[in-house]
């Protein structure tokens, strides 16, 4: 830890509103909602202290919230928003809107079960619906990550041209606390230099955005969102590489933790990271091979990177806190079609584990893996709660 980094207990809702703070953004819209609040509320009380510098806007509802978002950073402005389950649903609209205008909107989506019946617990099927819009998606195992993967999020969206959305578990990670070490402002005042953007509202530049187009106009413009989603491998590797340089913690796209003799690997995302890493030290202590390969990046996804993190693993087990109805676990339908065609592709077996927020231990994880490494893959997931 570096000598000048102030380390205190955060929830993981505060470490967001924290790494916000660090990197100024210059207008923030945003509305309340459960279990997001508490970013809002840190925010709001940075501003009345006279420590951030922002225009905070309050309006009526998460979809104003995001137009407010999208005018705001058409001009140039550095903007930041939070939401969460019905919130993130509402703004779905102005997702597409933001995407196709090349937007560099940073949001954090605390995942929690979307209505119906109305429940706050932590599902990821929030975020993971949005996954056709055009913005990055980052998932997030922890408070430190959080505060470290918003800060970076920015960075990211600002350098390729693309929204960029980061999202952490409802109540695991949202409320609750632990040490989190806040960098300081002039670390992250080199880090997060601001750049001149290309695309905005100026009449020097002549620029217009929303407007009719014939149908070649918009096939031109989902190429060039293609080519700037082709760019954001590579950028989230130099934001975490730079990171790691100036404050001695290191993010990529994938996190490999105990993989390289590995027989069995567990893939997930989200705080069940944390629990399958538990999970995977007490196999080892009895003679498994077991390995962990989280998720971080999960839009664009990196097929490539998955594909070769996986060759020659005989099983892996996708826990998916989620559930697509008539499809199944979400990471697990991703990964059959990133692996499809692979000579030495592992049999793959996707669990719906901890959907609706339903507690995944660290021994049902290692009964999975007893139950399954040895079994033939079946091409549907498999509820196991």
């Amino acid at each position: 830890m570096n000598d000048t980094t102030n380390r205190q207990l955060l929830s993981g809702n505060h470490a967001v509103a924290w790494g916000v703070k660090l990197a100024r953004p210059d207008v923030a819209p945003l509305y309340p909602i459960t279990p997001q609040t508490p970013i809002l509320e840190k925010i709001t009380e940075f501003q009345l202290q006279g420590e951030m510098e922002v225009e905070l806007l309050t309006p009526e509802s998460e979809h104003s919230a995001m137009s407010a978002c999208l005018s705001a950073s058409l001009t140039g402005a550095r903007v930041f928003t939070a939401t969460s389950s019905q919130g993130l649903l509402l703004m779905h609209e102005l997702l597409h809107y933001a995407a196709g205008a090349r937007a560099p909107i940073v949001m954090f989506n605390v995942n929690r079960t979307p209505a119906s019946p109305w429940g706050f617990w932590p599902d990821q099927l929030d975020s993971l619906s949005q996954r056709d819009t055009g913005w990055v998606q980052l998932y997030s195992e922890s408070a430190q990550e959080s505060l470290d993967t918003t800060v970076q999020a920015f960075r990211i969206a600002e350098s390729v041209g693309v929204p960029v959305m980061i999202c952490h578990d409802a109540f695991y990670v949202s409320h609750a606390v632990e040490p989190v070490d806040i960098p300081t402002a002039s670390q992250v005042d080199e880090y997060l230099p601001r750049l001149e953007r290309p695309l905005r509202l100026d009449t020097a530049l002549g620029q217009s955005f929303g407007a009719p187009i014939d149908q070649a106009t918009w096939n031109r413009s989902r190429r060039e969102m293609a080519a700037a989603m082709d760019k954001v491998y590579a950028a989230v590797v130099e934001a975490g590489t730079t990171w790691n340089a100036l404050c001695d913690r290191q993010y990529g796209p994938l996190e490999h933790y105990r993989c390289d003799d590995a027989q069995v690997l567990i893939v997930t995302m989200g705080s069940m990271s944390g629990t399958a890493r538990v999970a995977v030290d007490a196999l080892r202590e009895e003679g498994i091979a077991a390995g962990l390969l989280k998720v971080r990046l999960f839009r664009p996804l990196p097929g490539p990177a998955l594909c070769e993190a996986l060759a020659g693993v005989p099983c892996a087990l996708v826990l998916d806190r989620n559930y697509s109805p008539g499809m199944g676990g979400i990471l697990h339908q991703e990964l059959k079609a990133a692996l499809y065609g692979m000579a030495d592709a592992p049999r793959l077996h996707g669990l719906l584990a901890g959907v609706g927020g339903v507690n995944v231990p660290p021994g049902k994880i290692q009964q999975w893996v007893t139950d399954y490494r040895e079994a033939e893959a079946v091409p549907e997931a498999i509820w196991v709660e």
